[in-house]
Formats: C-alpha cells, sequence, structure tokens
C-alpha cells in the first residue's frame, strides 16, 4: 500500500494551517489518499501519532471502518466530510476528531506518524473513546498491511 499527502511529502514538513490554534494554524485535517490496497481488505484504519520523547505517542487522529472503497480523506474532513462509516475516535487532546500539531516550544521537530491499516474486518467495535493502546489491541491479528507517511512539525 501507499499512502500520499497532497499536503506534505513523506519527512516533510507540516504546513502551519494544519497546526492547532494554539500553535498559530488553523486546526483542519491533513488531505490524504492511498492505492494498492489488498484485495483482501475489508476496511481501513488511519492513526496519527507523535512518538517525540516529549509527545509520548500523543494521539492526532484516529479513524476506524473506512471502507476499503474510499481512495482518500480530503482536506478538513474531520467531524464533517468522511468516507460514510467512518468512525474518529478521541484524541489526546480530549477531541473527537483531529487535532493538529501543537509541540511545545523548544522541543525541536516533532515527527508525525500517519498510518494507514488495511484490515480483514468490516469493522472494529470500539466503545466509548477509546485508548491509543484499545485501539492497538483492536488491530491485533487484522492487519493485512500498512503504509505510513511522516511529517514534521517544530516551533
Amino acid at each position: 500500500m501507499e499512502l500520499t499527502s497532497t499536503a506534505f511529502a513523506d519527512k516533510g514538513k507540516i504546513p502551519v494551517a494544519y497546526v492547532m490554534p494554539g500553535a498559530g494554524g488553523k486546526n483542519i485535517s491533513l488531505p490524504f489518499s492511498w492505492s494498492e490496497v489488498p484485495p483482501g481488505a475489508k476496511s481501513l484504519a488511519l492513526s496519527i501519532i507523535d512518538p517525540h520523547p516529549v509527545a509520548n505517542n500523543w494521539v492526532h487522529w484516529l479513524i476506524i471502518n473506512i471502507p476499503c472503497e474510499a481512495q482518500g480523506l480530503l482536506e478538513g474532513a474531520s467531524r464533517k466530510n468522511l468516507p460514510a462509516g467512518a468512525r474518529e475516535l478521541r484524541n489526546s487532546f480530549g477531541e473527537i476528531g483531529y487535532g493538529g500539531p501543537q509541540p511545545p516550544k523548544g522541543t525541536g521537530d516533532h515527527p508525525y506518524v500517519a498510518t494507514l491499516y488495511a484490515l480483514n474486518v468490516k469493522e472494529l467495535d470500539l466503545p466509548g473513546k477509546p485508548s491509543l493502546a484499545a485501539f492497538q489491541k483492536a488491530l491485533e491479528g487484522k492487519i493485512l498491511a500498512t503504509a505510513t507517511i511522516t511529517g514534521f512539525y517544530g516551533r
């Protein structure tokens, strides 16, 4: 599988419009497109995680139950224009949906790792507001393929 974004190249800088207002942005959710989803896939999931030591795997976006027919996510899709059936989960800011980069000042560039998962189940059943650990546990044994793209942002 391949995961790309029109907003930034892999290992490139995430533009300021996609970061949180506290970091000078507009918190517009990033656009993504993907290709080469394996034939046996029944749904997709997406995560954006900041693994920087200061951020400690801060969750910026979790989406489950994306239909395989979808070929991407439009810019600004969070909370209003997701593919039918897709469901956003809680991020580390405590909100449902996308929460853009907002690294603490002086901590350098943080990596924002977006991962697309092709799954062998039509939907994941994650009640309530699951944690990253619960999301990861729900994926166990169901992943057929993954693709990642990493963007950087610092202030």
